[in-house]
């Protein structure tokens, strides 16, 4: 695969994994209402970098074991499938709330960029999420030994994050006063409709393999 189409699945696998409504989200989203734009950004990069951090340790992890599970592809696959329709169902069935106090925090924004940063490299749950999408990847990650590939893909995790929290900023931004614990639901089953077909699309492609059809990348 070209390193293009790494960068591709990247950016795709970093809007997968942003877009799910939880505390950063929330806490994005509110910033923009009372703060504006920026605000809302700042928030976002901070849970970019932790995201960028578990990508990184998700990706490289997958590599450097390849050479030992090279006959556990399918183990992987399954497990990976598995985990991405829990945390669709999970997402799916999450019913966040937005608090409107019309308060406008006083403290910059590198502070709210450090407290969502925390609060993301904190949540265990977003390791595995990477974990599971990158093992079930198979033949559309970079192989063991392609670092500079891996490296593309962080990036374009990175891009896809980071072009989710500003798409995000801006539209709350202007769509601020249409912006309610129903619109935040939508969100959240689309998010989780996603990771579920993302899932079923793994199964998918082990029961056409098991009946000899084979997938070219």
């Amino acid at each position: 695969m070209s390193f293009f189409e790494y960068a591709l699945i990247g950016f795709f696998v970093g809007i997968l994994t942003t877009a799910p409504v939880g505390p950063v989200n929330i806490m994005a989203i509110q910033h923009a209402v009372h703060g504006g734009f920026r605000q809302g950004v700042f928030v976002g990069l901070g849970a970019v970098l932790a995201d960028t951090i578990f990508a990184a340790a998700a990706i490289f992890g997958v590599s450097a074991v390849t050479n030992f599970i090279r006959g556990q592809f399918d183990l992987i696959e399954i497990f990976g499938g598995a985990l991405l329709i829990i945390f669709g169902i999970k997402i799916w069935n999450t019913h966040p709330h937005l608090t409107r106090d019309g308060k406008q925090r006083e403290h910059g924004f590198w502070a709210d960029a450090t407290a969502a940063f925390f609060m993301a490299i904190t949540n265990p749950g977003a390791v595995l999420a990477f974990v599971a999408i990158f093992g079930s990847l198979g033949d559309y990650r970079p192989q063991s030994g392609d670092h500079f590939g891996a490296l593309v893909m962080v990036a374009g995790v990175t891009a896809g994050a980071t072009t989710w929290w500003v798409l995000v900023s801006a539209s709350v931004s202007h769509f601020k006063s249409r912006i309610d614990d129903l619109w935040l639901d939508r969100a959240n089953h689309i998010a989780g409709f996603l990771l579920v077909l993302f899932g079923a699309l793994i199964y998918l492609k082990l029961a056409l393999e098991a009946a000899g059809i084979e997938l070219t990348a």
